[in-house]
């Protein structure tokens, strides 16, 4: 860089870094803000309309003007306010005024439904909906539930017939054989499982009489279930979406009364905005405080240090987890009760505690350290790979092994690794050899990594290969000293594709072609800054350019909608573009003071 684009470099970086600390809160971490979400604030809607209509009045009445006032202009919804619409939203967007028996003219909502689905009778819009999901019903079931509940699939026994039978039985089995049971939803789902499962039995049971039998003999131990699993908050995973679809079906049955709904309906009380509408979840704080003590580096105040890092120490889960059953030792994206820990939230933490733990250590942060990295050994699957939440429960999308995770542990892992216990360091090698050897099998033949939690609506597939890229890349970097045979094929690949992903304009989308954004423009230049290849020199002096114009030299970031949630529901989040590029900003300039 010459030394004008180095002094843009430093005042867009000054000035994001005053920007990212003036966003902690008032205990001295990160909260952040997720936006609102069309999606969350439909099934809120018809959750507290099916409780009890007349008690919930008023916030209902909110929530379908909001909605109203954010329908995009061809009729449908999008999952944020700057999404496209597609077609689970626009469903139950749609259904939610049903359910309300608000019953606005919907005809454009009724034209673009008929568009994407082929026409508005319930075996279309049914046969759509299966479709976007594949065999993984963790989503198209609780969506068809709700239009049925709307009336919008038919009436009586019949609209159910378009509502796949969840087997809420099994969750009546011990935990322990979750995985061998081959559930149609994901871990994280079991809550839905049965809520929704058992909807579908009471409006439709089926016609084996043994079947029958059998389903109403385990219904009450299965509440029972569901009741165990739900957290103090009332919000299963802090998640509106999941919470109200429990609500709902539980109001549907009859159960409007019982505790889960009861809890429930207080989370959903307790979370509504003052605009009328909800978020896709209550907040991300760990998440976000994980990725910005990681982007700030030194430049975070010593002051501030102790604080996150007491903090932090304090959101690990240190009993068994009551939901998943996960061991002690993991970390969760929130400090809310409905957190549950996770393989990128645990990663994340031990990376910022590398950060935080340089200086003066607490008492209990060597065996924090040494459980965190442990609990990432025992998530790891056979393919050497990383899930998100448990080991080796299947092959649906969310549960299976993932480059973006499974780089982050890398890192996690590289970081701590010679100053773990003895007896845990050949454990640790050892997986951090399998983990080489999967993102080795799942990079794709154009050099890229699809990642798992995160998308892009405009990219083919909604996949994101740029973050997926960038951010194993930013794993492959560190170990390329320790391990250059196994890493670097991979790296030099990896770094051509992020190179030929570039947009003219000097930023990067989720894919060649696609917009450029601040999220992933940031990621791939702090990637390829870790990198320092003489041949990505011109990109990322470019791709600073972009972002400095972009963000007016560190002063407004206006967030992208890069975040994948559940099963492809997308949302943004108000500190990524900022923190993404501070993080970016700082591995470039510590790039012009290394010496040519």
């Amino acid at each position: 860089m010459n030394p004008s684009d180095v002094a843009a470099l430093k005042e867009a970086l000054d000035a994001a870094r005053t920007r990212l600390l003036a966003e902690r809160g008032p205990e001295g971490h990160w909260v952040g803000e997720l936006s609102s979400s069309a999606l969350s604030t439909a099934t809120a809607v018809a959750a507290l309309a099916l409780v009890d209509s007349s008690a919930h009045q008023s916030l209902i009445r909110g929530g379908l003007d909001w909605l109203a006032r954010h329908r995009n202009p061809d009729g449908g919804w999008g999952d944020t306010v700057r999404s496209a619409s597609n077609l689970s939203t626009t469903a139950l967007a749609w259904a939610a005024f049903g359910a309300t028996g608000k019953m606005p003219v919907l005809a454009e909502t009724e034209a673009w439904l008929a568009r994407a689905a082929g026409g508005l009778e319930p075996e279309r819009v049914a046969r759509a909906i299966v479709a976007r999901y594949g065999g993984d019903r963790t989503f198209s079931a609780p969506i068809l539930t709700m239009c049925a509940l709307g009336g919008r699939l038919g009436e009586g026994r019949g609209a159910w017939r378009h509502v796949a039978p969840l087997p809420f039985e099994l969750a009546a089995f011990p935990h322990r054989l979750f995985r061998w049971l081959r559930l149609p939803v994901v871990s994280y789902a079991l809550p839905a499982l049965i809520a929704i499962g058992q909807a579908r039995f009471h409006h439709a049971p089926p016609r084996n009489p043994v079947a029958r039998l059998a389903r109403r003999l385990v219904r009450r131990k299965t509440l029972r279930v569901l009741q165990s699993t739900q957290p103090e908050s009332g919000g299963f995973l802090e998640a509106m979406p999941i919470t109200s679809f429990v609500t709902m079906s539980l109001a549907s049955i009859g159960e409007a009364r019982h505790p889960v709904a009861a809890k429930g309906v207080e989370f959903l009380r307790r979370t509504v905005r003052d605009d009328g509408s909800w978020p896709i979840d209550a907040d991300l704080a760990t998440w976000v405080t994980t990725l910005a003590v990681n982007a700030l580096g030194a430049a975070l105040p010593d002051e501030a240090r102790q604080p996150i890092r007491d903090w932090l120490l304090a959101q690990q889960h240190v009993v068994e987890h009551p939901y998943t059953h996960a061991a002690p030792g993991g970390w969760a994206w929130t400090d809310l009760s409905g957190g549950v820990p996770d393989a990128d939230d645990t990663a994340g933490a031990l990376l910022a505690l590398r950060q935080l733990l340089g200086g003066p250590r607490s008492a209990s942060s060597p065996s924090a350290i040494a459980s965190g990295a442990s609990w990432l050994l025992d998530l790891q699957n056979r393919d050497g790979g990383i899930p998100t939440f448990c080991r080796g429960w299947g092959k649906l999308p969310f549960d299976r092994s993932a480059p973006d995770l499974t780089a982050h542990a890398l890192l996690a892992w590289h970081a701590w690794l010679n100053e773990l216990p003895p007896q845990l360091r050949p454990r640790v090698e050892a997986a951090m050899r399998r983990a080489v050897a999967f993102l080795a099998a799942s990079q794709r033949p154009d050099g890229s990594w699809l990642p798992l939690w995160f998308g892009n609506e405009a990219a083919p597939d909604e996949a994101n290969p740029t973050y997926g890229t960038a951010r194993v890349l930013m794993a492959l970097a560190e170990l390329a000293t320790r391990r250059p045979a196994a890493v670097r094929p991979m790296l030099e690949r990896g770094a051509h594709w992020l190179l030929a992903a570039q947009n003219p304009d000097g930023g990067w989308g989720g894919a060649p072609g696609v917009p450029s954004s601040i999220e992933e423009t940031a990621l791939t230049v702090d990637a390829l800054c870790r990198l320092a290849l003489a041949s990505a020199q011109s990109a990322i002096s470019s791709g600073v350019r972009w972002l400095i114009e972009r963000t007016d030299c560190g002063r407004s970031f206006p967030p992208a909608p890069i975040g994948l949630y559940f099963a492809k529901l997308w949302y943004f989040e108000k500190l990524y573009p900022l923190l993404f590029t501070v993080g970016a900003l700082e591995r470039a300039l510590e790039l012009t003071r290394r010496p040519r």
